[in-house]
């Protein structure tokens, strides 16, 4: 399974997609879950927060939710 390096500060990004749309980190989780992507709050926070890698597939999930290109996320990297 394909995971993005923790010291690529993606996790401030999905935060900002997430503020845009409004939504708190449970319902983000839910929806998450929906699409089979089995998450907790707990786990999702260490994504924000760049503590835990994020799966390619999680990436796209949450393009899906927040209905946002997934380059969304890499913006302002290096």
């Amino acid at each position: 399974m394909q995971k993005i390096r923790p010291d690529m500060d993606i996790g401030q990004n999905i935060q900002k997609e997430r503020y845009r749309c409004g939504f708190t980190q449970d319902q983000v989780v839910a929806k998450l879950n929906l699409k089979d992507i089995q998450i907790t709050k707990s786990t999702y926070a260490k994504l924000e927060t760049n503590r835990m890698n994020i799966k390619v597939s999680e990436l796209i999930a949450l393009s899906e939710i927040f209905q946002c290109p997934v380059e969304n996320f890499f913006a302002g990297l290096q």
